[in-house]
């Protein structure tokens, strides 16, 4: 079967392979960027700006033990990332007000996805880490088998 459409590696061009992006070789540019969608705060921005415009004592706000410093670079990525608009209001204190852009609306509704999923299914993911260390401490507790020495 020769499909026309879908050109083999072997026919794109290097040029082209960088546009698609190849998420597992080392230099694909996708790697960061998916570094900050899926990083911790990463993840809690895009979900908390679903809801909407959101300033940035807000957002600090609703994402729990987020340092400013950390929100800040990861507000700054995500902009540079073309996930994020950033508008700066002319006012005395400064207030700036951050939303997703349509792009950001994209990815931001898969992250949303995967965590409404570990949400919905924390029980179970807590029972299997349960389950997972009492086994390693079972293992570490058992006596082991004699060993036979070669002498």
């Amino acid at each position: 079967m020769n499909d026309i459409a879908s050109p083999s590696s072997e026919n794109v061009s290097l040029l082209e392979r960088i546009r698609m992006g190849e998420i597992l070789a080392r230099d694909c540019p996708s790697r960061e960027i998916l570094n900050h969608v899926c990083s911790r705060w990463g993840v809690l921005v895009l979900v908390v700006l679903l809801d909407g415009m959101h300033r940035f004592s807000e957002l600090r706000r609703k994402i729990g033990g987020v340092s400013e410093k950390m929100l800040s670079q990861t507000l700054q990525s995500l902009e540079q990332d073309g996930f994020i608009d950033r508008k700066a209001l002319p006012v005395v204190p400064p207030h700036v007000e951050y939303s997703l852009t349509p792009l950001g609306v994209e990815v931001a509704k898969q992250v949303d996805g995967l965590t409404s999923w570990i949400e919905q299914n924390l029980p179970r993911i807590m029972e299997a880490r349960q389950a997972r260390e009492a086994a390693v401490a079972q293992a570490l507790t058992e006596p082991k088998a004699p060993t036979l020495s070669r002498t």
